[in-house]
């Protein structure tokens, strides 16, 4: 690690621990040529996760923006935000725990309801009326009924 201060290519470790929950490295530093001490902080890349458009376009994962179509899926109905976030969470893990670089939109979409299926029926029809663009009411209304059948 080059020295902040003379630009000496060589410095030591003095002190090393964990920061941000065990995401990233402090490290504490002393140049071996003019002794000063400074600090570093190591983090892991993460390598970005994109997410494929029905049109083709491609455009970074954005946890807030799933978060807030769930929120307005759920709007006035008995559920925490916490699950809401919770969903968010396991989409993306799971997508990086398969190594994916890029998910497309449709697999977020059903991954959201299925999730909703099993928490709530009324804002998995309202999330299901959004993503799937329910032309009329005859195809929303085989939409419930086949969540009712399901029952």
């Amino acid at each position: 690690m080059r020295c902040p201060y003379c630009h000496y290519m060589h410095s030591k470790v003095l002190d090393s621990r964990a920061t941000d929950e065990g995401a990233s490295i402090r490290r504490r530093r002393e140049c071996e040529r003019c002794g000063r001490r400074f600090t570093t902080y190591e983090r892991w890349e993460e390598t970005p996760l994109m997410v494929i458009k029905k049109d083709g376009r491609r455009e970074p994962f954005q946890r807030q923006k799933i978060l807030n179509g769930l929120i307005k899926a759920c709007e006035k109905r008995p559920i925490p935000v916490a699950v809401l976030e919770q969903i968010v969470d396991d989409i993306e893990r799971e997508a990086r725990q398969r190594g994916d670089t890029e998910i497309t939109s449709r697999q977020i979409g059903e991954r959201i309801m299925d999730a909703l299926r099993g928490i709530d029926e009324v804002a998995y029809v309202r999330f299901a009326s959004v993503y799937r663009e329910f032309r009329d009411l005859t195809a929303l209304l085989g939409e419930v009924e086949k969540l009712v059948k399901r029952e």
